[in-house]
């Protein structure tokens, strides 16, 4: 099986295998839902931490960081592209510069771990940006994560 098929099947599994909670903001957690995380947990939302940081930077090179550089890589959105090249291309024409950009912020993130190679991370992303640069922008994102030997990598995106 190859990697995009076996990614498809993991995030589709696993998926289907959480119960559906409603959204709640850290505050609003009940105590008995916090929890310390694992080591890979903890490496996996600093990937999204350094993401978050290179975007608010200007720094696309570095958001990109966190996808792995295969053409197996998969960005669901408003279309499906496949291969980190593509991937490349579509941020780079749909935010031309830093206003375009503006600011990100990932919340609520959930990791789920599928065994020591994969993981799934849910989350909700906002974009503040001024109207003239396009507006705010928010929604969900869904993200399977490969443990590489460069780190934990991005191999399929699934943003609404």
């Amino acid at each position: 099986m190859n990697l995009r098929n076996l990614a498809s099947t993991l995030l589709v599994a696993s998926l289907l295998s959480f119960p559906t909670l409603p959204a709640m903001s850290a505050q609003d957690r009940p105590l008995a839902q916090l929890r310390t995380l694992s080591r890979q947990e903890l490496d996996i939302i600093k990937v999204l931490t350094a993401q978050e940081n290179a975007w608010n930077h200007g720094d696309l090179d570095g958001f990109f960081k966190g996808y792995k550089d295969s053409p197996d890589t998969l960005f669901i959105g408003r279309q499906i592209s496949r291969g980190f090249k593509p991937l490349v291309e579509d941020y780079r024409h749909n935010y031309p510069t830093r206003d375009a950009m503006g600011t990100l912020t990932f919340s609520d993130l959930e990791t789920h771990l599928l065994d020591e190679h994969f993981a799934v991370v849910l989350g909700k992303y906002r974009v503040e940006r001024s109207k003239k640069a396009g507006g705010p922008a928010d929604g969900f994102f869904s993200l399977v994560l490969e443990d590489t030997e460069k780190g934990w990598k991005i191999v399929v995106d699934h943003t609404t």
